[in-house]
């Protein structure tokens, strides 16, 4: 399948005018109007510090559970790709018995016998992914964009996938399009999906678009919609 080809459930007012807001020569460079930007940045530090209670008082809660429900490290810290292939390292609750240092490779699939009873929760409503609103504070993410990944699949991918690649020139979200759309992706085959809903938000970028991916998130969270 095509990126022409691709079929979105997002309603025609919301999908904006889907041109092109950058040069194919520019690999940075994207073309957001002041007004987006404006809204964009004021939405993102908006939402960030409003989750900042919410993301202590829920971690105050997992430090007295944990130790029986979901033995090991409050957090879980991991090297992300971010906007321009910059490195970062993205924060959320653990949800997985540790592994020591083996990482798990691009192709291989999610050990889910690894996650807990606790964790499996927190994963199914999206709760795990709160702390990312201290990356959008610090400036790294943004509330709306294409969820980045492990610094090791990024790489691997964007050599595998061409036009995995569209999606650095913006920030890299909490939520996106992929998410809403598709949800959990493995493997090469999904990861080629995935990017390329990432390439019609990077294209499509607006506003609205922006408000019903916020508004369907609420619904997946509820749902458990894509979770692993």
């Amino acid at each position: 399948m095509s990126f022409q080809d691709l079929e979105l459930e997002v309603p025609i007012f919301f999908q904006g005018r889907g041109t092109k807001r950058f040069l194919k020569s520019d690999l940075n460079g994207i073309r957001w109007s002041p007004v987006f930007r404006l809204y964009k940045t004021t939405f993102d530090m908006c939402c960030a510090l409003a989750a900042m209670p919410v993301i202590l008082l829920l971690a105050v809660l997992l430090l007295i559970v944990n130790p029986v429900l979901n033995p090991g490290p409050l957090m879980f810290v991991q090297k992300r790709m971010g906007r321009n292939r910059q490195a970062f390292y993205m924060y959320k609750f653990r949800t997985m018995l540790p592994s020591g240092d083996t990482a798990r490779g691009p192709e291989a699939g999610l050990e889910t016998d690894r996650i807990t009873a606790l964790g499996g929760f927190l994963r199914r409503t999206r709760v795990d992914e709160l702390p990312n609103f201290i990356n959008v504070l610090l400036g790294e993410m943004s509330v709306i964009g294409p969820r980045p990944d492990a610094i090791e699949h990024a790489e691997y991918f964007s050599q595998l996938i061409g036009h995995y690649n569209e999606r650095f020139r913006v920030k890299p979200g909490i939520t996106g399009l992929a998410q809403i759309e598709h949800g959990y992706a493995d493997g090469a085959e999904a990861t080629a999906l995935k990017a390329m809903y990432d390439q019609r938000y990077v294209e499509a970028s607006c506003g609205r678009l922006d408000v019903y991916i916020a508004l369907r998130t609420i619904f997946v969270m509820a749902s458990g919609f894509g979770a692993k």
